[in-house]
């Protein structure tokens, strides 16, 4: 597998959760987080709720749990980038030990989501998105482990505003609440990424 880091995609966000009086916005906000490749992560909450999704299946109709495959196959395709970019990280001598240990950790996690969003896949009838053969980032552009280190927070922080992005998205609520939980678990390995770079963990009372 080829890899080079990039600048992460700009997200989707969202402002509030539809309605019965927003469902043209709603299938109109799904189409545009399929198109933007938001980045979703899972937290062990999520992969709980995810695991009794094949109950729920049968009363969503074809077209709605198609877009919620959709949208998981997403998030699976940004998760593959997201190991193939650790792993660039991993390998480029930039890293001190301790830090070292924790790309790998991510990466960890971001595998066992990729395991865990494919299974939910499975459940609603879909088949899973592999990963692609290469990834285009630009390895030339990191030169220090602060190099590294903001490119991760930024994948990090993506991945926030995805998640609040996804909440109101799917048809499947056990999806959203998983999204819910989520978004606090990549919240906080944000803060930890920018407490590494020196910079205040928590910025503000509000995300945006």
């Amino acid at each position: 597998m080829s890899v080079q880091f990039s600048k992460p995609k700009t997200l989707l966000s969202v402002d509030a959760l539809p309605t019965a009086s927003t469902v043209t916005q709603e299938t109109t906000n799904r189409r545009s987080f399929l198109r933007s490749g938001g980045q979703l992560t899972l937290s062990a909450m999520a992969i709980s709720m995810l695991s009794g999704l094949n109950a729920k299946v049968a009363s969503a109709s074809d077209k709605q749990t198609m877009m919620d495959i959709q949208i998981l196959n997403t998030a699976i395709a940004a998760e593959h980038e997201a190991v193939a970019a650790y792993q660039v990280g991993a390998e480029s001598g930039l890293l001190s030990s301790a830090i070292l240990n924790v790309a790998v950790q991510f990466q960890g996690h971001h595998k066992e989501h990729i395991d865990a969003l494919s299974k939910a896949v499975g459940a609603l009838g879909g088949e899973a998105a592999g990963p692609l053969a290469i990834y285009q980032f630009s390895v030339e552009k990191l030169k220090t482990e602060t190099d590294v280190l903001t490119f991760a927070a930024s994948l990090e922080r993506g991945a926030v505003s995805a998640y609040a992005g996804a909440i109101p998205l799917f048809e499947q609520r056990e999806l959203s609440k998983a999204a819910a939980s989520i978004l606090a678990d990549e919240a906080m390995h944000w803060a930890v990424l920018r407490q590494v770079l020196g910079l205040n963990p928590v910025p503000g009372a509000f995300f945006s």
